[in-house]
């Protein structure tokens, strides 16, 4: 209700504003006056009334950011962050005294020089000094900004050290999973086509390979059922549909294959090195947590459309695109709970957003981050399960093979029927 009634008294008045202009433009016609004759006394007051604008409208320029400091991000939480705030305090910087000494003239020179009748402007058209001048300060200027820039950049996509611990942050609508190293240290290989309800990054493994193969090889031979048992009454469009359904699943199976050979070949020659025999101690987990003072490369990949991760307190983001893996390493300077007494917070946490709009659920993207000391993260980090249980790959072998050996009829009888088919 109150606002309501601020906006009628708003209104009110500015009706009143423009009915008063209306009658003073009356009057001017009563007395014969031109409306290009302005008298010199409003025309002082137009000027002075420009100062009293210019004051205002710099002391209101300078209160918002003190009145809403309280609202602002805290100070950065990662080494990185400290170099991205110190570039925008010196952007700001400049951009400041631009500002300010711009507007400052503005407002001077429109309230000093207001119209008078015994007074005419110097017509200055032109001046080469003046126009070297302002044209070489501000490309000196920005040239200033883009390097200094360019070495912030440099730092922060600089390759890290050797030996730098790894975590994945996997994107999809909508939501973030998290892959930590076990005991090698090591992230272990992934592909999207390995991607099920138990294996939701694709990570790459003989288990993996095997049970992804049996899982296909028995959607081939179940849609292929459906598809003869029902090809008497189905139209030929349905058909022909469920013909491509069933030779895309073949593709995979056969591209999965080809995997397992890449797979076999690269353990041959790089032996315990192998990504692939890396990911079976993996840690997959919907907890987000990295230790203080250690640095952290964050490997990011996306499963359906581009994310981004955005980790605000820590001034860091990356884009995540699908069918490539992004990077970038940080340093948590600051633990959640340090971060907690600072701000007088306790209920504080660190987030990881999703900065691009990627859905009608985008909004659902985001995960709490905790940062903590070594120790605590040790301890938490032994604490996740494995992703792949010891021996998994030795069990699973059997099966696979004996799905691939029933692969090598599958798809010539499925040829041989569908032939004897249409010539029918």
């Amino acid at each position: 209700m109150m606002t309501l009634l601020i906006i009628a008294v708003l209104l009110l008045g500015f009706l009143v504003v423009l009915r008063l202009s209306r009658v003073a433009q009356l009057a001017n016609d009563l007395r014969g006056d031109r409306e290009e004759n302005i008298p010199e006394r409003d025309n002082r007051i137009s000027g002075r009334l420009m100062w009293a604008f210019g004051a205002i409208y710099m002391a209101f320029f300078i209160w918002i950011p003190v009145h809403y400091h309280d609202v602002f991000l805290p100070v950065a939480a990662s080494t990185q962050g400290v170099w991205i705030d110190s570039m925008f305090t010196f952007n700001w910087w400049m951009l400041g005294i631009v500002f300010f000494g711009t507007n400052i003239a503005l407002f001077y020179f429109a309230g000093k020089y207001y119209h008078r009748a015994d007074r005419k402007a110097f017509w200055y058209p032109h001046n080469n000094r003046l126009e070297l001048v302002w044209t070489t300060i501000p490309a000196l200027t920005l040239t200033a900004v883009v390097i200094y820039a360019l070495i912030v950049w440099n730092k922060i996509t600089a390759l890290p050290a050797p030996g730098t611990m790894e975590v994945e942050v996997y994107a999809k609508q909508f939501d973030w999973t998290f892959r930590y190293p076990g005991k090698d240290g090591k992230l272990g290989a992934t592909d999207f086509r390995l991607i099920n309800g138990d294996n939701p990054l694709g990570i790459a493994t003989k288990a993996t390979m095997a049970k992804r193969l049996d899982e296909l090889h028995a959607q081939v031979a179940q849609e292929t059922a459906d598809r003869d048992a029902r090809s008497a009454i189905l139209p030929k469009d349905a058909l022909d549909k469920a013909d491509k359904h069933i030779a895309h699943l073949r593709r995979q199976i056969e591209g999965i294959m080809n995997l397992r050979t890449l797979m076999q070949e690269d353990i041959a020659a790089n032996g315990d090195n192998s990504t692939y025999l890396k990911g079976a101690d993996d840690k997959v987990t919907k907890e987000f947590h990295l230790p203080v003072n250690m640095d952290v490369e964050l490997i990011i990949r996306s499963q359906d459309v581009i994310h981004s991760v955005y980790l605000p307190h820590m001034r860091a983001q990356m884009n995540a695109v699908p069918g490539m893996a992004t990077r970038m390493h940080l340093v948590p300077t600051i633990t959640t709970d340090s971060m907690r007494a600072f701000t007088k917070n306790p209920a504080f946490d660190y987030i990881l957003l999703c900065n691009k709009v990627c859905g009608i659920s985008h909004y659902n993207m985001q995960s709490p981050l905790t940062v903590e000391s070594a120790g605590a993260f040790k301890v938490w980090n032994i604490m996740l399960p494995v992703f792949e249980k010891p021996g998994a790959a030795q069990e699973e072998a059997p099966v696979a093979a004996s799905a691939d050996t029933a692969k090598a009829v599958a798809p010539a009888t499925a040829d041989a029927s569908a032939t004897k088919k249409e010539s029918h």
